[in-house]
């Protein structure tokens, strides 16, 4: 057993300080509510908050649930699903919510796992299995087998969100499935709650066992006994006639294993680790698999887990066409890879408008049309190497190699059809092209048009030889409708992600949802292929289920369904119910929405405001764990684990809010502290969330409709004002200090002002940046000997708070023969804006660029030394204004850091650190893709750096002051402290001012650590 595994987050902060609850103050069913809490350990929660949560998944539906329950362990699943059977409610199992053919919104109560039942219990290397909750993230299982050089083999996009549950519930597989196979390979044993609330262990058993005690008239198990042996004994042949002969099938239940098992067949795939091969032995564990929890409720899993491979090694071959590349699949098949992935030409176009992207996409062939990504496993890089080169010399001969064709490689003798190719063997470069096949996904869902790019029937199955003829199929298809899609994902297996450009908010969308949907099952039945090969059944597909395998199996489906579940109360409607496709849709011709106010900022996007609180298509992206997924978002929800606290959440309930289905006033006290009050601003949300929610500028502008209609406190408009307050505190200095360290000074600022006690305020300069600078008489660099000119704006905190960081800008820039000016202007509108106060933010983003565009105008830089506050002027200022004059203010100003790096300043400087360093950027600058310049100019001052994949540090400027708001604060604090005592940096450094501040807050600091341009200042020989 592993000794090292990963605690569960727990119950997250103790929000001592607050009232939050994360629900709604109305509940339904209040009597329900009360005899399940007396039942449960857990929360139960039937507030209209908590139901509009649990509405939606990844999927195009909605589905309102009873209520949600989050169980603590199997007992309370248990008392759940007994009280449920004996008052006839609907029970839906649910992990991370990111399925997407809705397969876990239902009218039902709702059991979120991964709140508290997300443990792992045991990784034993020595049998190479795991035993996990089902609340456990697939990701984080990975990290704890890691160190044993074990992982768990399916590999599904979102596994650093997806619970093992999910992953059982869906048969989840992923890109390397043509290794891995799916996740039924991998199940060996689970614990299961049956619909009558009694408690299973199911794994291997002989048939002859369940035949021995099966009684269609017995208890709830021997039911379920005689149903399985029926289907062994009469419908065996009816099910390997009508089944998929494919890898990737997880349309209707997963009956073709147990007859395989029972035959002793199934084990001769040779994946995973369990299975006796044995004739007459059967695995009820992996029966549950795609099952949607229609037939119980896993609570417990043990799987088997497989070697992490030494080396990968990745091919890139062009072609002139998707047809051509479809083609190419089954020769490249031959050379036995572990993935094959395929990039339309609508996809590269995506790719090449990216910044990240386009220069790799420029990498290839004129006239390029698709690709395909081929990646190998191998036992040493020579080994890789070879793979790639065998291949290359199949596929497009005469292409050059980094090393020789073997002389035994496979030669398919097919029609070469690549018109060139490329190859990756280092990390990083393979890392590139992996990410390059994943780049457009995002602008597909990205979109703010009513239409959008939907799930319904994106990842239908063909056979590989088959793959041409089925995208050209698929092609008329949506020419004959009248739309497009983009083909892309795992052309290997023969899974074609297909996503069509849809509006089902017209009536002409939903008449093209429903003939799309039915063409593609007619395609993929005459060329026996699957509706699902990799998404399940949901509210999407299930109503197919009966056209791929006929009435025959479809009602042999039921009897499965009801053996298990007599009352059809798990998950009803899935797999064999009766879902239909256009049903319970999120946005449906009923659809409407209303704002109820008219926004203050520039929203350079379709449908403006609207367009982006509609925009959250629910995959679940801001659920992700620091060590297992990284970047900045969503630091609330890694700190509390709770949805309300995700983009998701707060996109779901704005959303609502306005829409009306939602009975709440999003403008309202509990709206604003529920939903709203703890999103930081942090901006993780635009750069991470795969459609780029922008949820701080949507706040932003609900804060300031409030403000406009209840008022604002005392305490909001002192730190949108913070600029003045600070003026007055550096003229009073040392005073106005020293009356802060007064005993009961903070009790008083708590009561008065709502501002943390425990709370140390910034201490006030008297000798600001700005007298500092006249002092010494302005620059020490002469307009005629300048190589540049900077304009440097005395942010408040650089100016009032911490100037000796201003001081070393000016140092550091002077080094590299830059004249530096001082900036009139100080508050660049950035208090004002967090605070929600966007017509005072719009004033002083004016007064900033009254005074820096015709600096710019004559050639002057702008350089900030608070990352915040550049960030405003880069970016969030031009949602004031759209003027030349602005976006000429926005394209040339910098963060300090970032003007060294840009213009290669260090190279003019004599420089000689030493140490070594941690870096924790600031989220804003990592939000705008900013954050790497300091690490560049420090390493090549001399510093070794670790910059860490950090979060936002938790006091997001006023926030960790608010006495409300500290608990959170320091929750999010310890993710980032826990990173710092990690890393082997001996100094600590932070650009933002808030950020230093919380990091001088750790154990053991013992004062704030300084701004990156100082470490580069100490440099300076």
């Amino acid at each position: 057993m592993s000794s090292d595994l990963p605690s569960p987050p727990g119950d997250g902060p103790d929000l001592t300080d607050a009232d939050y609850d994360y629900a709604a103050d109305d509940v339904a069913e209040p009597g329900l509510v009360a005899d399940l809490e007396d039942l449960v350990d857990g929360d139960v929660r039937f507030d209209t908050y908590s139901k509009q949560l649990y509405a939606t998944d990844a999927s195009a539906y909605r589905r309102t649930p009873i209520g949600v329950v989050l169980p603590r362990h199997t007992d309370d699943v248990a008392a759940v699903m007994s009280y449920c059977a004996a008052e006839g409610i609907p029970v839906l199992p649910r992990g991370g919510g990111t399925s997407l053919a809705g397969q876990t919104v239902n009218e039902a109560v709702v059991l979120d796992f991964t709140r508290y039942m997300d443990g792992i219990h045991e990784v034993d290397p020595d049998a190479r299995e795991a035993t996990v909750d089902a609340g456990a993230v697939v990701e984080a299982v990975n990290e704890a087998a890691a160190p044993h050089g074990l992982k768990f083999g399916p590999d599904p996009a979102w596994r650093d969100k997806s619970a093992v549950g999910g992953a059982i519930g869906n048969n989840s597989t992923g890109s390397h499935s043509l290794k891995y196979g799916k996740t039924d390979a991998y199940v060996e044993e689970v614990e299961v709650v049956l619909a009558d609330g009694s408690v299973e262990t199911f794994g291997e058993v002989a048939v002859e066992t369940m035949r021995a005690e099966a009684d269609p008239d017995g208890e709830l198990l021997e039911r379920i006994y005689a149903e399985l042996v029926r289907i062994v004994d009469e419908e065996a042949d009816a099910v390997t006639e009508r089944y998929p002969d494919m890898k990737r099938n997880v349309s209707g239940y997963n009956l073709d294993v147990l007859v395989d098992e029972a035959r002793g067949e199934w084990a001769d795939q040779g994946i995973g680790a369990g299975g006796t091969g044995e004739p007459g032995t059967v695995n009820l564990a992996r029966l549950l698999c795609g099952s949607e929890g229609t037939l119980g409720i896993v609570t417990e899993a043990t799987v088997s887990l497989v070697e992490v491979p030494e080396t990968k090694a990745v091919a890139l071959l062009t072609y002139d066409s998707l047809n051509e590349a479809m083609d190419d699949v089954a020769p490249i098949l031959e050379h036995d890879p572990a993935a094959v992935e395929v990039m339309d030409d609508t996809l590269l176009d995506l790719a090449r408008q990216t910044t990240e992207f386009g220069d790799v996409v420029g990498l290839l062939p004129d006239g390029t049309d698709s690709v395909l990504l081929v990646e190998f496993y191998a036992e040493d890089d020579d080994e890789g190497r070879e793979k790639v080169a065998d291949l290359v010399a199949d596929r497009c001969p005469g292409t050059d190699t980094v090393v020789e064709p073997t002389a035994d490689r496979v030669d398919t003798d097919e029609p070469i059809r690549a018109r060139a190719a490329m190859e990756a063997h280092d990390a990083d470069e393979r890392a590139t092209f992996w990410k390059m096949r994943k780049s457009g996904l995002p602008i597909l869902l990205g979109r703010t048009s009513d239409a959008k790019h939907i799930s319904f029937i994106e990842d239908c199955a063909v056979p590989p030889e088959h793959l041409s003829e089925y995208v050209e199929g698929f092609q008329e298809l949506l020419e004959e409708v009248g739309t497009f899609a983009s083909f892309y994902a795992h052309a290997g297996p023969g899974v074609l992600h297909v996503r069509p450009l849809v509006d089902t908010k017209s009536l002409e969308g939903m008449e093209q949802l429903e003939r799309i949907a039915e063409g593609a099952t007619d395609l993929v039945v005459e060329y026996g292929g699957s509706v699902s090969g990799e998404h399940g059944d949901g509210r999407a597909r299930t109503q197919w289920n009966r056209k791929l395998y006929g009435d025959d199996l479809w009602n042999v489906f039921r009897d499965l369904k009801a053996a298990f579940d007599p009352d059809w109360l798990l998950n009803p409607g899935n797999v064999c119910g009766d879902h239909s496709l256009t049903e319970h849709l999120r946005f449906d011709p009923e659809y409407a929405f209303d704002a109820g106010f008219d926004p203050e900022l520039h929203w350079d996007n379709e449908n403006g405001f609207r367009g982006m609180a509609e925009l959250c298509h629910g995959c679940g992206g801001c659920r992700g764990g620091q060590s297992t997924t990284g970047g900045v978002m969503c630091p609330t929800f890694r700190a509390a684990d709770e949805e309300i606290q995700s983009t998701r959440g707060r996109a779901n309930l704005l959303r609502g809010a306005m829409s009306g289905e939602l009975p709440a006033d999003p403008f309202s006290e509990e709206f604003a502290d529920e939903v709203l009050d703890l999103c930081i601003g942090c901006k993780g949300c635009k750069r991470n969330c795969p459609s780029g929610v922008d949820m701080a500028k949507l706040k932003a502008e609900v804060a300031h409709e409030r403000h406009e209609r209840e008022g604002a406190s005392l305490r909001d408009r002192l730190f949108a004002n913070i600029n003045l307050v600070s003026r007055v505190g550096s003229a009073l200095a040392p005073l106005s200090n020293w009356a802060t360290k007064l005993p009961g000074s903070g009790v008083v600022a708590e009561k008065a002002l709502g501002i943390a006690a425990e709370r140390d305020l910034p201490a006030f300069r008297r000798t600001t940046l700005r007298d500092w600078y006249e002092a010494r008489g302005g620059s020490a660099v002469s307009e005629a000997d300048a190589d540049r000119i900077a304009v440097l704006v005395p942010d408040t905190y650089t100016n009032y708070n911490h100037p000796e960081a201003g001081k070393a800008a000016v140092r550091v820039l002077e080094a590299a023969g830059v004249r530096v000016e001082l900036a009139d202007v100080e508050d660049t509108g950035r208090p004002a804006h967090s605070m929600g106060f966007l017509d005072t933010a719009r004033e002083r983003t004016a007064a900033a660029v009254d005074d820096l565009a015709p600096r710019v105008d004559e050639g002057r830089d702008v350089v900030v030394v608070e990352p915040s506050e550049a960030v405003m002027l880069q970016s969030d200022l031009l949602d004031f204004h759209d003027t030349a004059a602005a976006a000429a203010v926005a394209a040339n100003s910098y963060g300090v850091l970032e003007y060294v790096d840009a213009f290669r300043l260090d190279e003019a400087m004599d420089l000689a650190g030493d140490g070594s360093l941690t870096y924790h950027g600031h989220c804003h600058q990592k939000a705008t893709k900013k954050d790497h310049h300091a690490v560049g100019v420090l390493r090549r001052a001399g510093y070794a750096v670790d910059p860490l994949d950090s979060t936002c540090c938790g006091m997001a400027g006023s926030f960790g002051y608010e006495a409300e708001h500290y608990s959170m604060s320091t929750a999010i604090a310890s993710i980032l402290y826990d990173q710092v005592d990690a890393s082997p940096g001996e100094t600590v450094v932070a650009p933002g001012a808030s950020c230093r501040s919380q990091l001088g807050d750790r154990e053991g600091a013992g004062e704030e650590p300084p701004h990156p341009v100082e470490k580069l200042a100490a440099a300076l020989a």
